[in-house]
Parts: structure tokens; C-alpha cells; sequence
């Protein structure tokens, strides 16, 4: 008998710790859905889903995982005033529909640089939530002129007990270890078993690594994250050009719980003119 339920259920919760549970009502513009902002964009053998929103400086939005476009409904309406929003469903998830095997935060990262690179964009600003905070800060390390600044919530560089809520990490591995033998062969548990296994294993970021990311950074969490406070320190502290901000009675949802504050936070770092970053 496959037990697919464990592995659905951590996947399940995951996402709704996301997004879901916090969604009171549909918003107005179907984010992530709309016919009327989105694209698609073949970039290294996969068809990318994006939609746009607003003018101005470019600026990239990435979800995290098993999550879409809507994840950012309470962000862009606000940041489309200011900039051109391109916000992206990755590879696997959402719309971008990719059929292969294997999936790596370096595969990610190499689309949205060939996405800006297909728009004709040299760089853009970047926000990345949970793995998409990942994927900014990779995004970064492996194509640094593509990204202008970068805002990353709830990002981690490893995947164990040392980097995750002990009671997460134990649930992907019971969900893991009861599922690791099963073949998939529907399309959807497929790539939910891929998608899953992602943050599994991945991401493998050593902290020296960090280092080569020479752009202007806000490191964000809520302090009742799903990421160990320490971890999220520790990623801020081995940043060359670094912020660090803890949202105070805030989970892992720091954009949504705390939309209007995230939003002026993150538009005052944007524009901002960084001289250096403050005294650690």
C-alpha cells in the first residue's frame, strides 16, 4: 500500500503554514490565474509562467515551495505602484509545468536569470519567501548582475534540526522515509514527490559561500518562524552587505501576516540610498 497521506499531509501543512490558512477571501485579481497579466516564457527547456504588474524598476517575486504566484496577493497590489512586478511561478510549481526527474534550487536560479534575461532585463530587484528566499539568495551567488538587492523571508541553507523547527523537520522525514520506495507513476504525486524531496535534501549552502553575495541584503523571519532564529543570525552575519529584521509576533508568513509593514519595509530598503551596512 503506498503512504502517500504522510507525504501529502507534511506537504499539505506546509503550504497552508504558507499561505492557505491566512487567505480570508479571494482577493479581487486572480494572482497566479489571471489571463490579463500573465506570460509564458520557454527558458532552459521549460515554459515559465509569470505574470506582470505595474511599471518602474524591475522587481522579481519568488514563492516558496508546493506554493504559486498567490502567494504574493497582499504584496503586489501595493509594490505594483512603485515597480514593474514579475512574479514567477517556478519550475514545478504552479503553472511552469516541468516533467523531469530531478529539481535543484541551482535549476531555479538558472531560470529566473534566463527569464530576465529573455524580458531584456539586465537586473531587478529580488523578494523571496521560504525557498524562494533560497532562491534569491542563489539567484545572487550564481548570476550577482542579475540582482539589483535582494529581501529574503524565512530562507534556510541546510535542510536539518539545526535550520528548521525541530517538529517540521521530523514530519518531512517521517513523510519521507514512509514514501521513499513508492513509484509514482500518476503525474501530480510525481511531481509532488519531487517538490517535496527538495526541501528534504536540499539546499546545501555553506556559510562561507554566502560571502560571494556582494549585493545589499534584508534578512528576514518572523520570530516564531518555522526557521531556528540562530540559523536565520547566522545567515545575516556571513553577508557582506546585510540587514537583519525579526518580525515580532510573526510565524513563517512574515508578508502576509504583516503585509503593510513588509511592504513599506521592503520598498524603503529598495530605494534607499545604501552607503554600508550598520555596526554588527
Amino acid at each position: 500500500m503506498i503512504k502517500y497521506s504522510a507525504m501529502k499531509a507534511c506537504l499539505l501543512a506546509f503550504g497552508f503554514l504558507l499561505c492557505h490558512l491566512l487567505a480570508t477571501a479571494q482577493p479581487a485579481v486572480p494572482y497566479g490565474r489571471n489571463p490579463a497579466a500573465g506570460h509564458y516564457q520557454l527558458v532552459r527547456g521549460v515554459k515559465l509562467y509569470y505574470e506582470t504588474y505595474g511599471q518602474g524598476p524591475p522587481l522579481l517575486l519568488i514563492h516558496g515551495n508546493g506554493d504559486n504566484i498567490s502567494a504574493f496577493a497582499k504584496n503586489i497590489p501595493y509594490l505594483a505602484q512603485r515597480y514593474r512586478v514579475i512574479a514567477v511561478d517556478s519550475r514545478a510549481h504552479g503553472k511552469s509545468v516541468d516533467a523531469g526527474d530531478s529539481l535543484s534550487f541551482e535549476m531555479m536560479a538558472d531560470d529566473f536569470a534566463g527569464l530576465l534575461t529573455s524580458m531584456r532585463l539586465d537586473s531587478a530587484y529580488v523578494v523571496g519567501w521560504s525557498d524562494g528566499g533560497i532562491n534569491a539568495l542563489v539567484l545572487a551567488m550564481r548570476h550577482p548582475k542579475k540582482v539589483k538587492r535582494l529581501v529574503a523571508t524565512g530562507a534556510n541553507l541546510w535542510p536539518d534540526s539545526t535550520a528548521l523547527m525541530p517538529s517540521l523537520w521530523r514530519q518531512q522525514q517521517r513523510g519521507y522515509h514512509e514514501n521513499k520506495n513508492m513509484k509514482f507513476t500518476d503525474p501530480k504525486r510525481k511531481n509532488d514527490w519531487k517538490v517535496f524531496c527538495l526541501d528534504v535534501f536540499q539546499p546545501n549552502i555553506p556559510l562561507a559561500a554566502l560571502k560571494g553575495v556582494r549585493v545589499p541584503a534584508l534578512i528576514v523571519a518572523g520570530d516564531r518562524d518555522v526557521i531556528v532564529p540562530e540559523h536565520t543570525v547566522a545567515i545575516y552575519r556571513h553577508l557582506p552587505r546585510a540587514w537583519l529584521w525579526i518580525i515580532p509576533n510573526s510565524g513563517h508568513a512574515t508578508l502576509q501576516e504583516h503585509a503593510d509593514e513588509f511592504n513599506r519595509k521592503v520598498d524603503e530598503f529598495f530605494r534607499a540610498k545604501v552607503v554600508s551596512p550598520p555596526a554588527r
